[in-house]
């Protein structure tokens, strides 16, 4: 039997898989090692592991009370169709940290149907919102 494990011990993630993939992704298309290093230090992690080999990733940001915004949520291709990202997904909602937080926040072009069943659900009023996107100059 596999044994499937998930755990936010930042020191057993593997950076270059998890750069690899975001880096090639629509949402982390270009993201640099440094940036995706950085990225991991100020998030909790939840690394997904199949027989001790990582195979999916997710991180949060929060506060632990009122909001959390959830990203770089993927399994990576090989495992895809088995239930690990139910099986992350109910991890990370359900981990002491954020169990109790009143507000998740998610971006995505795809997997609607993924985060919906955890009451996930499109905003009624994006107007109210605003984003603030800085580019980088070279």
């Amino acid at each position: 039997m596999d044994n499937l494990t998930i755990c936010t011990d930042v020191h057993k993630l593997d950076v270059d898989l998890i750069h690899q993939f975001i880096s090639n992704s629509y949402w982390g298309k270009n993201r640099s090692l440094e940036q995706t290093q950085k990225a991991i230090h100020n998030s909790l992690n939840f690394g997904l592991y199949l027989n001790n080999n990582q195979i999916g990733y997710a991180r949060v940001i929060s506060d632990c009370s009122i909001f959390a915004y959830l990203m770089d949520v993927f399994i990576i291709e090989a495992h895809r169709g088995k239930k690990y990202s139910k099986k992350l997904m109910d991890h990370i909602l359900n981990h002491p940290e954020l169990k109790d937080v009143q507000n998740w926040k998610l971006s995505t072009d795809d997997a609607h149907g993924l985060y919906e069943q955890y009451g996930f659900e499109k905003i009624t009023n994006p107007d109210n919102l605003m984003v603030l996107r800085k580019k980088q100059f070279i």
